[in-house]
């Protein structure tokens, strides 16, 4: 479609200044994540457990499991999405794998995204500092680290520049926006004004010309709350960004791999009901108040107090992640098993599920749209002509 912003340029290849992001477990799969690039955008498939997509590797993973089998049936499931959406992308845009720093599994996962033919790798949940060594071998991989300030930024690029290696791109999330886990220490730290995008930019500059970097022109791309045509001209043609990244915007597109309840809960949510909490993981997070979630925080403080290392806690004996308050006894953090709540999530057990989602209104309000809808408003501001113009924030 046209629209008066510059293209977003990885590896010599001209896109939409649209990053979809990457949303587990199952939100963001072969699907949705074909559908944004058939629209020569970047789709991001999200790594996390995506055999809860594939019946016969859910019912494998029941017969004598062990840790080990899961991993490698995830993998199995990573490498059927990642084939799928290339596939139906019908060679546009680009199929980006994402994968959680924090996860137990992440570097064979993305060594499973390399050979299965991802076109780029996007990386947060942690100081993505050897994703370099993980990619080796694969050098026309895009590697797209997501950080949240440029102390970070300046941290990630001098250990990656002493491997001979830069970004193709830096995805820079705003904390008191984004939805899922949330690149600050702690709830309250969300909202510190190191993380605003105009500030983290001019500084990122700032590194850039420290260390030699201002002719690469790396791309920047905010995440966070920036699913509105005003915000995103503002920060690709006021600022300097070369794009945005966008996430529940997208989760609740018709071409979103979640269930039509998952959508709904998403789409349905008003402000006060999106609230932030510690996630199993050791990170803030932010997600919907369902009735999980409002029964989980009014327990919270007990639960925590009765935090204990147990390796039994882990009922399904996944170790899907590196730290995990519930199985190894962290009492700040979470206390329940959330590949379990996002699962149910994904199933559309509202009742039962955690579901995250970004903190701003959404473009459509509560009405479900496509894809090419979606990315239409976002580029040109235009809503759909059969639906009343939705008041911005």
């Amino acid at each position: 479609m046209q629209h008066s912003f510059d293209p977003l340029i990885i590896r010599g290849k001209s896109l939409i200044p649209i990053v979809q992001g990457g949303m587990g477990v199952g939100v963001s799969a072969s699907k949705l994540s074909s559908a944004v690039a058939r629209e020569n955008g970047v789709g991001t498939i999200a790594s996390v457990d995506l055999r809860h997509l594939h019946d016969d590797l859910l019912a494998e993973s029941k017969i004598n499991p062990t840790e080990a089998k899961y991993d490698k049936l995830n993998r199995i499931a990573l490498d059927r999405e990642i084939t799928k959406a290339k596939a139906d992308s019908e060679g546009r845009g680009m199929i980006a794998v994402n994968v959680m720093k924090a996860v137990k599994d992440h570097q064979a996962l993305v060594r499973q995204a390399c050979e299965s033919g991802a076109d780029a790798i996007v990386m947060g949940a942690g100081l993505p500092l050897d994703l370099p060594e993980m990619a080796e071998g694969y050098p026309d991989i895009a590697l797209l680290p997501i950080l949240s300030e440029s102390r970070g930024i300046n941290i990630v690029l001098k250990r990656w520049m002493k491997k001979g290696v830069l970004p193709d791109a830096i995805v820079i999330e705003h904390p008191a926006h984004a939805a899922g886990h949330l690149g600050a220490m702690t709830v309250d730290g969300v909202n510190d004004e190191k993380f605003e995008f105009k500030r983290v930019i001019e500084e990122t500059f700032e590194v850039f010309k420290k260390l030699g970097l201002e002719g690469e022109k790396i791309p920047l791309v905010l995440a966070g709350g920036m699913a509105n045509f005003q915000k995103i001209q503002t920060a690709l043609k006021d600022w300097g960004a070369s794009a945005v990244q966008i996430g529940t915007a997208f989760a609740v597109t018709h071409e979103g791999d979640a269930h039509l309840n998952f959508k709904k809960t998403l789409a349905g949510a008003d402000t006060e009901q999106v609230v932030e909490f510690m996630s199993v993981a050791g990170l803030p997070a932010r997600g919907v108040k369902t009735k999980f979630l409002e029964s989980y925080l009014k327990r919270e403080t007990i639960l925590q107090a009765n935090a204990k290392a147990d390796q039994r806690r882990c009922t399904q004996g996944i170790n899907c992640l590196s730290v995990c308050g519930l199985r190894d006894g962290l009492e700040k953090v979470g206390q329940f098993c959330i590949d379990l709540k996002l699962a149910a999530a994904w199933r559309g057990e509202v009742d039962k599920g955690l579901f995250f989602r970004g903190k701003d209104p959404l473009p459509f309000g509560k009405t479900l749209r496509s894809v090419q809808e979606t990315v239409h408003y976002l580029l040109s501001g235009e809503m759909p002509l059969e639906m009343p113009l939705q008041k911005q924030a």
